[in-house]
């Protein structure tokens, strides 16, 4: 056995190199189909080490104790775990391997494939795009601002001189058609947030459709909620637009379908005369449909010469273009090339960033295909594909298992990499900051595209689902069709039923959306799961008949399953798994026990799991764990013991410090190199030893925390209590958001007061239910402090002292509910209260009965109410003033007001 193993360790490596020398030529005879076996029998290869290592782990568990623990004889769980058996079985596989790569590799040398050259590349100049990456952004953006002036001034103009248009109530419809890659959402976006747009048109929406033209989907985008009847979701829309003069994009259109579209426009005629439909779209044939044959589509034209130029130099060149006439003839040749698509032209530039030498843009020149009407600018992607090295091309081929248009969390994608070993990483290394990095520099050479943080979601209940907001991003259609033209047999992406109908068993990985899976699905799932290994469901309320049918020979490392009431394989059988999530599952109340012989997991994700009431008990065997997600699991007891033992542990989002001998308390908290966020509850369990003992201070990754106690009683036992555990928890310095919950010390921590600790990070400061505290931090001297939340803080006067005047330079969002003693902005006496607000966007106050006064936002237009003439209003994104308030002139007593923009 030992023997055949080091022949495959040798081996597989070098094949490995090989593919991607074949991948090339793949269109010569017979060589597609050596690919497919030489692929198969590498994944066989894989599976076969990633036994060997999984043995290695589930030995040293058991030597731990662990089946002890669980109850079960080890012969009865792993009859195959036999040493003798494992040695024999291994032996058989092994053998079997090798003597296939035996045939392939002949095979191999009479295709006369090379195998691929690992060139070390210099430091200075593999990481240069990450001196630049921000700033060519915003420049990009410049470039094609610039280069569409006049073509976005008459659309505009043409947009806004519509009053009169629209018999019927049948709303104008401009296509602008282009070619995949030519900018056309971009250009919208332009003319989508105008300032005389945003003026002219009292509601927009914008809504990307893709390929599936679902009218209860699009319906649903356009009033922002979340409706699956179509007729409900059909009727909301009438009343949404209903009188409203609206402007609608459509972007990403493809549907040619005139009943479809009909459908929908009847729906959007309740809206007011000069009401306007705006689409994207590269067919000229779904412009007709969507204009119903009347004139009236906009052709983009390609970029000029000299922005493309721009856009190329921006990207290639990190500092300034060297001065050279021969350069200038192959930039002005690559400018050819790109056939006036700035997608094309990033593209290039950033694969034009690595190379160090003239000589090297003239191969990249030679090597690239001219782009015509019929392969638009694929050429030239695939061309940047083929310049990444091997790990970044396994990583972006991955995505092919994602629809068109998809909205991907950047974070659970790093751990879906991870998942499949496509991340390079010694024992050394980080493998989530070598992910990050891979990310960043194929986000910068185009692959990715919308690149953005978004803010934490927000439940039904107005309550935060997470602390922290999600990087999200979107691919170009032109890129997943270069990833799908990578790995198309091996992916499926299941959106409708047609995708059903058309699955192939060369399959590996899964991707599943479609609301109501049918028997031919879990027919294929019955018969091929043993060779998939990615399966991901994706929506929230897919509707199960039964759970899928997964083989206990299975070579799954990704899981994604919602709404099941229990598991649909026990986990003995998943010992490849690295990814599992079950978030969002309303049923679940407990998970099995067998969940900790998992020994490769990953990630394991629970979050919003609202019923799960405790973990398995033996987490800590699970030595490999680095992710866990548990907030939103808000029926969780508290955490197993011992936790503090799986050390490669860094994100843990909720951690319950329960009150029973039998669970962890939180100093198991001491040896976790946390990062992220820290939700920390049941803190009434507490102990002052405990908390010092898990050394927040030290954890400098973490970025937000928040702290909550449960006990309602306000006496003064526990008081001094709450002030030692919070004085210890004494969080780094670079916080940049604080939730403190349920506090009854009367003192604030000096930590919490400390301006070195948190003025130049802290962006959000959230105070809730510290009823009894007298003593508060200096608000306004937190410079960079966007969102100020103070609630039920009975003993708060002012929100500033020792002060005549304050800014609150930075803060966008104030919200001040049930402060009984809030009397001045100020402590002053004798001065006004002259704090202000000048960039604030949102405000509410609500049950503060002495408080009397708004105080000033200079920079925030005042518009009058047209609800309330004769009054005027401060213009804010938001604004809520409740019971007991008098504002600026106004008696708002009893009075709510909310306005958007």
């Amino acid at each position: 056995m030992e023997e055949q193993r080091e022949i495959l360790a040798r081996r597989l490596p070098a094949i490995l190199d090989v593919i991607e020398d074949a991948e090339k030529g793949a269109s010569r005879p017979g060589v597609g189909a050596w690919l497919d076996a030489i692929k198969k029998v590498s994944y066989e290869g894989i599976d076969v080490f990633d036994e060997f290592k999984y043995e290695s782990l589930r030995r040293d568990a058991k030597k731990k104790g662990h089946y002890v623990k669980l109850g079960m004889d080890v012969v009865s769980l792993f009859p195959a775990r036999n040493p003798i058996v494992f040695r024999y079985r291994m032996s058989k596989k092994l053998h079997k391997i090798v003597q296939k790569i035996e045939v392939l590799v002949k095979e191999m040398n009479d295709f006369s494939f090379t195998q691929r050259q690992h060139v070390p590349v210099p430091p200075s100049v593999q990481w240069r795009w990450r001196q630049t990456d921000s700033i060519m952004v915003d420049s990009d953006m410049d470039i094609v601002s610039r280069s569409r002036s006049e073509e976005k001034t008459k659309i505009v103009k043409i947009l806004l001189e519509q009053d009169g248009h629209g018999s019927g109530g049948v709303p104008m419809v401009v296509p602008i058609v282009g070619m995949g890659g030519l900018g056309k959402t971009t250009f919208v976006q332009l003319i989508y947030n105008d300032p005389e747009i945003e003026k002219h048109f009292s509601l927009r929406r914008w809504c990307c459709v893709s390929e599936d033209f679902d009218i209860a989907n699009i319906a649903s985008k356009i009033c922002q909620r979340h409706e699956e009847d179509r007729e409900k979701a059909l009727q909301e829309l009438r009343k949404e637009v209903s009188g409203k003069k609206y402007l609608i994009v459509f972007d990403d259109v493809w549907n040619r379908d005139p009943d479809k579209w009909g459908k929908l426009v009847t729906c959007l005629k309740q809206g007011d005369r000069g009401s306007i439909i705006l689409t994207t779209t590269r067919d000229v044939q779904v412009a007709r449909v969507m204009t119903m044959g009347a004139p009236g589509a906009y052709n983009l034209q390609k970029l000029g010469h000299k922005y493309m130029m721009e856009i190329i130099q921006s990207r290639a060149f990190s500092v300034q273009k060297p001065s050279s006439d021969e350069l200038d003839v192959v930039v002005d040749k690559i400018v050819d090339r790109c056939v006036g698509s700035p997608l094309a032209a990033k593209a290039f530039g950033s694969m034009l960033s690595t190379k160090t030498s003239i000589q090297e843009w003239k191969d990249m020149l030679a090597k690239s295909n001219i782009c015509d009407e019929r392969t638009e600018i694929f050429p030239i992607l695939k061309l940047s594909y083929d310049d990444l090295p091997s790990d970044m091309k396994q990583c972006f081929a991955f995505c092919a298992v994602f629809p068109r248009d998809y909205e991907i969390d950047v974070e659970s994608l790093i751990q879906l990499w991870m998942a499949h070993d496509l991340i390079p990483a010694q024992d050394e290394d980080n493998p989530d900051l070598i992910g990050k990095e891979i990310f960043n520099q194929l986000a910068w050479r185009s692959f990715f595209q919308d690149v953005k943080q978004t803010p934490p979601l927000i439940d039904d209940y107005g309550s935060r689902k997470q602390l922290r907001g999600a990087k999200i991003c979107r691919m170009h259609d032109l890129m997943h069709d270069v990833a799908f033209s990578i790995m198309g047999k091996e992916c499926a992406t299941i959106v409708d039923w047609a995708n059903v109908m058309s699955l192939s068993k060369t399959i590996r990985h899964m991707f599943i959306s479609y609301q109501r899976p049918a028997s031919r699905l879990d027919d294929f799932l019955k018969k091929h799961s043993s060779t998939l290994q990615t399966l991901l469901y994706s929506h929230p309320w897919i509707d199960y008949m039964s759970a899928p049918h997964l083989s206990k020979y299975n070579s799954l490392r990704a899981m994604q399953l919602c709404q099941l009431e229990k598991f649909p394989i026990k986990p003995r059988h998943l010992q490849h798994v690295r990814y599992l999530n079950l978030s969002s599952n309303w049923w679940i109340e407990e998970l099995p026990q067998e969940i900790s012989l998992l020994y490769n997991l990953l990630t394991m994700d629970v979050s919003h799991c609202r019923s799960l009431c405790r973990l398995p008990n033996n987490m800590k065997y699970m030595r490999s764990l680095r992710h866990l997600y548990t907030n939103g699991c808000t029926s969780l007891e508290c955490m197993p013991p011992d936790l503090g033992q799986v050390t490669s542990l860094q994100t843990l989002t909720y951690f319950v410090v329960g009150s029973s001998s039998s669970c962890s308390t939180v100093g198991e908290l001491q040896h976790l190199n946390l990062r992220g966020e820290l939700d920390l509850n049941g803190l009434e369990n507490a102990t002052e030893e405990h908390v010092k003992a898990a050394s927040l201070g030290i954890k400098e990754k973490l970025t937000h925390l928040s702290l909550k106690w449960n006990s309602e009683d306000d006496e003064e036992l526990i008081s001094d209590c709450h002030s030692k555990v919070l004085d210890a928890l004494k969080p780094p310095g670079g916080m940049e958001m604080l939730r403190i919950v349920n506090y009854k010390g009367s003192n604030i921590p000096t930590w919490v007061k400390d301006l070195g600790l948190f003025q130049q990070q802290l962006t959000e400061l959230h105070l809730i239910g510290c009823t009894m505290c007298e003593d508060f931090p200096e608000f306004s001297h937190m410079r960079v402090l966007q969102v100020l939340h103070l609630k039920k803080l009975y003993k708060l006067r002012s929100l500033c002292r020792n002060i005549a005047f304050m800014e609150f330079s930075a803060l966008k969002e104030l919200k001040l509910c049930d402060l009984k003693s809030l009397e001045r902005w100020v402590a002053s006496e004798g001065k006004g209260d002259e704090v202000t607000f000048p960039v604030l966007e949102k405000i509410c106050i609500k049950d503060c009965p002495k408080l009397t006064t708004l105080p000033e936002a200079p920079t925030i237009k005042v518009e009058k109410d047209k609800r309330r003439q004769g009054t005027a209003v401060p213009f804010i994104n938001f604004i809520q003033i409740h019971v007991f308030v008098v504002c600026v002139g106004i008696a708002c007593k009893g009075h709510r007001s909310s306005t958007g923009a």
